[in-house]
């Protein structure tokens, strides 16, 4: 049977990327998931406590005793195995390569009113841009209009990266919304 990927966690897992963390799609489960680069640290860091714990002879194993719920554990073998260069991982569009200023650049030109677009095509020149740009939305009642827009471009982007690497997602991208 075929992985199906969901389209709504790919894009919420794409839309809360930083300039810190990557997004990977593990190709058997097709469930996403974000690491941030302190996470590989981190499991760095236990790895070797690990180790000089197993050298120890002195330490008695006694079952589970990491003290890591289930699922604790299963990030922690992601992030091992991504680190690992596990083929069952393939990375998705970073921030870097989502270009969300040229997303608000094209949400200013689709405005009609020409009024509010040129407005927020001026805010979003220069330092402070997203900024401006949140406030300026919220100032003219238009932060609906905007969401649903880079949802889109998203669920775009998203769309086309799970097409061109074979894989069939579901478009669930209003469900949760239906369940808020």
């Amino acid at each position: 049977m075929a992985v199906v990927v969901s389209l709504r966690d790919m894009v919420d897992e794409m839309q809360t990327l930083s300039h810190e963390s990557n997004a990977y799609l593990k190709k058997s489960t097709g469930k996403v998931i974000t690491i941030r680069d302190d996470d590989f640290d981190m499991v760095r860091s236990m790895e070797e406590i690990f180790d000089e714990i197993e050298d120890d002879e002195e330490i008695e194993s006694d079952g589970d005793s990491s003290g890591y719920s289930d699922l604790e554990t299963e990030f922690f073998q992601d992030v091992k195995n991504v680190m690992a260069f596990d083929d069952d991982y393939l990375k998705l569009p970073s921030k870097f390569d989502i270009h969300e200023y040229e997303i608000m650049e094209r949400f200013g030109l689709s405005i009609p009113n020409e009024k509010v677009s040129d407005t927020l095509l001026s805010k979003i020149r220069g330092s402070g841009a997203f900024r401006r740009f949140r406030d300026t939305i919220y100032q003219y009642g238009i932060e609906e209009d905007w969401f649903k827009y880079r949802d889109e471009a998203y669920k775009e982007i998203a769309v086309s990266w799970l097409e061109s690497h074979g894989f069939d997602y579901i478009d669930d991208m209003n469900e949760r919304e239906k369940n808020v």
